[in-house]
């Protein structure tokens, strides 16, 4: 008798172990399901060379970007459209994490918690939020040059445009992409996975904070001689501005003006309103996640490191999509959609499958967005011409952030359009370019004027 209880106690210990196994695996499968069927090693899926044969990328138009043709996988035709459209499509062999073929493999095979892959080899076809004409525009705006362009719907989220250089032909993939420079970091989508310099973009984040807690602000005037003594440093600017209001010194960029604000608000409070602005927080751009700003404001920095900071330069580093999300906000009354790349997806016999919009809650009061775009908007008048941006309530703020004393700065210059029609936030970053309103600003006259018609 004692012989049978012990083997049915026994059998209970491993019919629990048995039970507590399968529901391990089914919520393993629940979880990660997707990533299994999407592996590289489903040979129903990919080819030997680890190439994802199953499923077509189009752009918002419908233009196919990327397909199957004969089990193979094939990009569209026209080399520039290649090469511009590379980081969102992705490369054969997945070494672009970010793009579509790596990224949203699952959504291209059509696997399904209860269907599995069942018909995969088929596909579904993924229509990206992006277009492709426009994306033709900003690479060759780029002109060679290493960098990043973006513009988005600050209302919907879609990610209109999205170009990452260096690029490269994946039709025709170079023999020394590993080795040459010029293809140096043309795996890494700068929009989503990098972090730079602000340089003075950074600016607006400091106008936000100094706007909601110090009193009185547009009465305030400061004088710009040029540079200020903060501490044992100096903070030099890029001339004498004379007198200004806040207004003008946004305009004029003045190093002088935005360092002492700094100083005055602390570091402690430079560090809320970056936080606030979501510049140190990771974006998930359709199940991609952005890589994270960082700032050092702590208290051991000297009045001249923290002036510094305040101006985006220091141990500032910000994340290009992060940025023209905080544009979009400040154009939007203090909240914004957040980005997304997929549209739609459509599988044969079955109905599209929709794509919600997310917001980032509220980042700035409306009362100081509104200020914040209006004088953004003077820049464009008083600053950047508005010849460059022919019949656009445009905003803008330049940024020439220095990197190196041998290393010329990298330009930024980020905005946005007060436009029903056209609700657009943009960023774009020329590393190493040199002046921003020169330079990055060229780059987002010529995308802004194709974006618009």
């Amino acid at each position: 008798m004692k012989k049978l209880e012990r083997r049915a106690a026994l059998c209970l210990v491993l019919a629990g172990f048995l039970l507590a196994g399968l529901a391990v695996f089914l919520f393993r499968f629940a979880a990660d399901g997707s990533r299994w069927a999407s592996s590289p090693f489903n040979r129903h899926l990919y080819s030997s060379e680890g190439v994802l044969i199953s499923g077509t990328v189009l752009d918002r138009d419908g233009d196919v970007l990327s397909t199957v043709e004969g089990g193979k996988r094939v990009y569209t035709d026209g080399k520039t459209r290649r090469k511009a459209t590379l980081h969102v499509v992705g490369d054969p062999y997945g070494n672009i994490s970010t793009g579509a073929l790596s990224a949203f493999g699952q959504k291209l095979t059509g696997y399904t918690l209860l269907g599995g892959a069942f018909g995969a080899e088929e596909g579904s076809d993924l229509y990206l939020t992006i277009d492709a004409d426009l994306n033709e525009v900003a690479y060759q705006a780029l002109n060679g040059k290493k960098g990043t362009v973006a513009v988005y719907n600050y209302q919907t989220g879609e990610v209109l445009c999205l170009v990452s250089t260096p690029t490269y032909d994946p039709r025709n993939i170079p023999k020394d992409l590993e080795t040459n420079e010029a293809y140096e970091g043309a795996y890494l989508n700068r929009f989503l996975s990098s972090t730079f310099t602000p340089g003075s973009v950074f600016k607006t984040v400091t106008l936000a904070a100094a706007l909601e807690c110090i009193p009185n602000l547009e009465g305030r005037t400061w004088t710009c001689e040029g540079s200020v003594q903060m501490g044992d440093g100096v903070v030099t600017c890029t001339g004498a501005h004379g007198e200004q209001t806040i207004r003008d010194a946004l305009a004029n960029s003045c190093n002088v003006v935005f360092g002492q604000l700094a100083v005055e608000l602390g570091g402690g409070m430079l560090e809320r309103y970056a936080q606030k602005a979501g510049l140190t927080a990771s974006y998930s751009v359709s199940g991609i996640h952005t890589a994270k700003g960082s700032f050092d404001f702590g208290g051991d920095l000297s009045q001249s490191e923290l002036a510094w900071a305040g101006v985006g330069q220091y141990h500032d580093s910000v994340n290009p999509c992060a940025l023209m999300v905080y544009m979009g906000v400040i154009a939007n009354g203090g909240k914004a959609a957040t980005p997304c790349l997929i549209q739609k997806v459509e599988r044969p016999g079955l109905p599209a499958l929709p794509q919600f919009t997310r917001s980032t809650g509220r980042l700035l009061s409306e009362e100081t967005a509104e200020k914040v775009a209006d004088m953004m908007v003077n820049n464009v008048a008083a600053a950047y011409g508005t010849k460059r941006f022919p019949n656009m309530d445009l905003g803008a703020k330049s940024g020439t952030a220095e990197v190196g004393a041998d290393q010329k700065p990298h330009a930024w210059f980020a905005g946005f359009l007060r436009d029903e029609d056209h609700p657009y936030a943009f960023v774009v970053l020329v590393e190493n370019g040199g002046s921003g309103a020169d330079v990055a600003g060229t780059v987002a006259s010529k995308v802004l004027k194709a974006a618009v018609q």
